[in-house]
């Protein structure tokens, strides 16, 4: 790469490369619902539950309420500027080249964790049936959807549809199933842990509904995405913060709050106490939700690292096109390379709080970003909110989580200024 233009392109060239438009509302939508209910509601519930009690529930609202202002933030951008890349084309084109590469960077950085992360919560549910090593399964799982990815958009909707349905399908049976079987009793006392316990609950419960902003970086693949894409976001928000409500009040009516809270497969354990055959076929759900959400989110990395290459802030090797599949297929090998080296070798703690750190402040800088539209759709208060519960809600992280983000940031602005002047 070469020196930056006058706009602070790395390189001075923007290269215009489309992609095809492969998806429709039912795709997108299924795209947001896919990353939101993942691991959140199978894994992540359970430690709110634990922070904040049964009152998860008030955690769930004041979670959902901020990412709301976010969300709202998202669309309205997504509908001004409907490009592959998300919050790094936003902040790019509205606040500076720089800030886009911020943006892009702590996207990366989040997700290629969180892909390692999250496939490991898959191995967890499958070691369940199959007792196999957990991180080599991961490895294994990351490398099968990076072949997935591969084979291109039309492929990838489809599979990621059925695994949504299938998804909610088993949500849906296991609310019906337990719902009737809920003890009053296990509300009391509602607020153990008093606000703050719930306010905690909520900073978890944040990044459980965070998936909504992977609709918005295949824009370029939407057809019709000034409306689509708005529409999607909400209406993935909504019915995930639906599904979350019932979930939740029901496994917290059948086996209490504490065991939630001690347990790594908390659905399948609440509906263990009814009955075996609900607690396998939620393992079965939590096996589709893990794969959904480890197929979206290499589908964001990919398409986030296409932009940045396409502007020059990244090699022109993660921009190329396969010439049958019409995706970026080196930029999927790479990044699902990556994934599965984290998924194998991860320190789960550490990428945990890389990936929280990263996420809100990447979130910032898109809010900020729609601070920045000259007419905007909503009012000016909704991405000041957004930006305000971004930055409150990094004061919830641990330490080691500000050091070592600060460490992987600062790697990425030497980066830049690296390439910029070299």
């Amino acid at each position: 790469m070469g020196s930056t233009d006058r706009n602070g392109n790395l390189g001075g060239v923007f290269i215009d490369v489309e992609l095809k438009k492969t998806f429709g509302l039912f795709d997108a939508l299924n795209i947001g619902i896919g990353a939101i209910i993942g691991a959140g509601i199978f894994v992540v519930t359970g430690i709110a539950a634990g922070l904040a009690g049964p009152a998860l529930l008030l955690s769930l609202l004041i979670g959902a309420g901020i990412s709301a202002f976010t969300a709202l933030s998202f669309a309205e951008l997504a509908s001004f500027i409907p490009k592959e890349g998300g919050g790094y084309e936003f902040a790019h084109e509205l606040v500076s080249p720089f800030a886009g590469f911020i943006a892009g960077w702590l996207w990366l950085l989040s997700n290629v964790v969180v892909g390692a992360v999250v496939s490991l919560g898959f191995a967890s549910y499958l070691a369940l049936f199959i007792p196999l090593p957990v991180n080599v399964v991961a490895g294994l799982a990351c490398l099968a959807i990076t072949l997935i990815n591969y084979l291109g958009g039309r492929e990838l909707g489809s599979i990621n549809n059925a695994l949504v349905v299938l998804k909610l399908l088993i949500l849906a049976f296991f609310v019906a199933f337990g719902i009737g079987a809920v003890k009053p009793e296990n509300f009391s006392p509602f607020m153990p842990n008093g606000e703050l316990g719930v306010m905690k609950g909520a900073a978890i419960i944040f990044f459980a509904y965070s998936g909504f902003a992977r609709i918005t970086l295949i824009s370029e693949e939407v057809k019709n995405p000034r409306k689509i894409i708005p529409l999607a976001i909400i209406l993935a928000l909504g019915i995930s913060t639906v599904i979350y409500m019932l979930v939740s009040f029901t496994a917290i009516g059948l086996v209490g709050y504490e065991e939630l809270a001690v347990s790594g497969s908390p659905l399948a354990d609440a509906a263990r106490s009814e009955s075996n055959t609900a607690s396998f076929l939620i393992s079965i759900g939590a096996l589709a939700a893990t794969l959904s959400v480890l197929l979206t989110t290499l589908l964001g990395v990919s398409r986030v690292s296409f932009a940045m290459a396409r502007n020059r802030d990244l090699p022109q090797f993660f921009m190329k096109l396969h010439p049958k599949h019409s995706v970026p297929y080196n930029a999927i090998l790479v990044f699902g390379l990556m994934m599965t080296i984290f998924a194998v070798f991860t320190d789960l703690t550490r990428a945990v709080a890389i990936s929280n750190f990263a996420s809100l402040l990447y979130y910032a800088i898109a809010n900020y970003a729609a601070l920045r539209l000259e007419k905007p759709v909503f009012p000016r208060v909704v991405p000041v909110l957004g930006l305000i519960s971004c930055v409150l809600l990094l004061f919830f992280l641990a330490r080691d989580a500000w050091i070592i983000g600060s460490i992987a940031l600062l790697a990425g602005i030497m980066y830049y200024y690296s390439v910029k002047f070299r």
